[in-house]
């Protein structure tokens, strides 16, 4: 297996690069067959690699850049004067071919419009789609999407939406034939508004994809489907919320736990039950969202990401430039979208 290169925009998040340059050394300790080339200022990230070993050393680059994209700043803003940006440089090397995907934790809408403009998408892709992996009550992943790219979206978008996340699950959970399944109010025909009505049909109508209706929220961690299409608007509510929900879950077990004595001792006791609990749900594991439809593997984190949360968007990159999946995508399109034409 040839060794593969990740571009890793150091300067974006809200915590900075300290957290990104933890979670790049991880990366960079546990993927031995990777190189990395760590874009960002040189006098940030240069003190962080001192203590490398030298064969570590030796996958790694560090490509300078004087410009940084605030994470309050306007994405037009960041497209006409941040060229020298390092998340505008991490995009451009998966452009040119010299990394085979890249991560950033900056700006979501900076990194959308950066992203559509130097990579461009897919023949047949009309927007592209952040998507990202959650957990089921069976412990397979979910795979929801859209979750903020494209607030508004036609059925044609919800339908090319449903064919990308159904690569991305067979690539890179290894779902044979995903469940794609369409967010709806109501499982019933008549529930739904125009656009989801509409795409319904296109879905049905469809070959080569494993379509079985609509589910409801409820529905999204149940192991009904393995892929939910909707909106961008809806489906960043309802991935907010999950988080929302799961971190209150986690913050209630340990408060319950040290509300006194014998709750101390009941929690020693279950602490391994505890803990399996805890890895099912951190939403920190399933931090990753991976752009799809470009032509090119982006993957967005949480700003307030952790390491070990960065780290998992940049083990979601080299799952992703394993597997080709751009390259996968764009042949499912000529077999399933473009005979809709």
């Amino acid at each position: 297996m040839s060794m593969l290169t990740i571009a890793l925009d150091i300067m974006g998040g809200d915590h900075g690069p300290p957290v990104i340059l933890s979670a790049a050394l991880q990366a960079i300790q546990k993927h031995p067959d990777c190189h990395f080339t760590l874009c960002g200022h040189r006098d940030v990230i240069e003190p962080a690699l001192a203590d490398l070993r030298a064969d570590a050393r030796e996958r790694v680059t560090v490509s300078h850049c004087e410009q940084v994209v605030e994470m309050g700043e306007a994405p037009t803003s960041a497209l006409r004067t941040k060229k020298q940006s390092s998340m505008r440089r991490i995009l451009e090397l998966v452009e040119t071919g010299e990394a085979d995907a890249c991560v950033s934790a900056g700006n979501t809408g900076a990194l959308l419009t950066l992203a559509f403009y130097v990579l461009k998408t897919l023949p047949g892709v009309d927007r592209p789609a952040l998507v990202s992996a959650m957990p089921t009550a069976s412990h397979h992943k979910v795979f929801l999407l859209d979750l903020g790219a494209n607030v508004n979206c036609t059925a044609e978008i919800l339908f090319q939406y449903g064919v990308m996340g159904s690569v991305l699950a067979e690539q890179t959970a290894g779902i044979e034939k995903p469940r794609v399944a369409l967010l709806n109010v109501g499982e019933e025909d008549i529930k739904g508004n125009a656009q989801v009505k509409y795409a319904n049909q296109l879905f049905r109508n469809a070959t080569g994809i494993n379509y079985i209706g609509y589910v409801e929220g409820d529905d999204i961690f149940t192991d009904y489907a393995d892929v939910v299409v909707t909106d961008g608007f809806t489906g960043n509510v309802a991935l907010k919320s999950s988080e929302g929900l799961a971190k209150l879950v986690i913050n209630e077990v340990k408060r319950q736990s040290r509300r006194n004595l014998m709750t101390r001792m009941m929690a020693r006791v279950a602490l391994p039950l505890l803990k399996t609990i805890y890895n099912s749900v951190n939403p920190d594991q399933y931090n990753g969202a991976s752009l799809l439809g470009l032509r090119g593997i982006v993957v967005k984190s949480h700003g307030n990401a952790s390491a070990d949360a960065f780290y998992y968007a940049i083990h979601q990159a080299i799952q992703e430039a394993r597997m080709r999946v751009p390259e996968k995508i764009k042949n499912r399109i000529e077999t399933v979208l473009l005979e809709q034409i």
